[in-house]
């Protein structure tokens, strides 16, 4: 699970990321509205925890944008106020939850793992591109006519990458701090899996082709000729 936290008082947000990541989850940290909006666009997040008060754009413009803008990513409010009307205005705007400071740790959790596992139930069991599908539950990719593959774990994560919005490029480094998070591999790891997964859309006549940006990243699209 991939969690935003926007958060200013960078003494909390380390103690968050610090407990967040120990819980498992992978943690992209910043610390004003401006950047917050500019990351939370990616919708490459299974979750957001937006701090309300925050310098260069509010956390509740941030949430307006980025639900104007289409992003349906979960989002939990953290804020100092407790009055009735922030909360009332930050679900109106489409929070999913809200938590008032201090808090608990043990029920931040809690909120999360509610908030993240409501978007699993409403997220599509499956993903396409061309003939190309891949299901969700089984990391099975498969087209009409062959045996499905099953993927590894990473090859399952970069592809999902991929066909959650096709033509669309992601770039090296986001593969990086998205699957390989530990910092234990070298960047030509990716191309690697890319090679691989090439191989495999070929057994499968997929009519869907992983391209490479040069310089930039890769992305799937539907052949032209398909």
């Amino acid at each position: 699970m991939r969690l935003l936290l926007a958060e200013d008082e960078e003494e909390l947000s380390n103690a968050l990321v610090a407990i967040l990541r120990h819980s498992s989850y992978t943690v992209d940290a910043v610390y004003d509205g401006e950047d917050a909006l500019e990351y939370g666009l990616s919708g490459e997040y299974d979750g957001i925890i937006l701090d309300i008060m925050m310098p260069k754009l509010e956390g509740t413009e941030v949430l307006k944008k980025l639900r104007e803008a289409g992003i349906t990513t979960p989002v939990l409010f953290l804020t100092a106020k407790s009055e009735t009307d922030d909360k009332i205005k930050g679900l109106d705007l489409g929070a999913d939850d809200y938590l008032t400071k201090p808090f608990d740790m043990g029920e931040l959790l809690a909120r999360i793992r509610a908030m993240t596992r409501r978007k699993a139930d409403f997220s599509h069991t499956s993903l396409s591109c061309g003939n190309l599908v891949l299901d969700r539950n089984t990391y099975e990719l498969s087209t009409e006519g062959h045996d499905a593959i099953r993927l590894a774990g990473r090859e399952f994560q970069m592809m999902e990458m991929l066909m959650t919005t096709p033509g669309r490029v992601i770039s090296v480094d986001n593969f990086m701090d998205r699957i390989w998070a530990d910092g234990e591999a070298d960047v030509n790891v990716v191309w690697v899996y890319i090679s691989n997964l090439r191989k495999k859309l070929s057994a499968l006549e997929s009519t869907a082709e992983i391209k490479a940006a040069r310089g930039v990243g890769y992305s799937i699209h539907e052949k032209k000729d398909a």
